[in-house]
């Protein structure tokens, strides 16, 4: 699946803050990730970012 700057995704595990969406705030060699529940931001490797993602959310309806 391809991933773009500003695309919202769902996460497996659930952020201590309740939250499971995320923002994507830089792409390539590491993931930045953004909680939307409470804008703590995170950059993982890009195989482990791959893993932990299980859905990309198309429109403002899926959140």
């Amino acid at each position: 699946m391809e991933y773009n700057i500003g695309d919202i995704v769902r996460t497996k595990k659930v952020h201590p803050c309740g939250s499971k969406l995320w923002e994507i705030t830089r792409i390539g060699v590491d993931f930045k990730l953004k909680c939307l529940g409470c804008e703590h931001v995170i950059t993982l490797q890009r195989q482990k970012a791959l893993k932990i993602i299980t859905k990309k959310m198309t429109n403002k309806d899926d959140l």
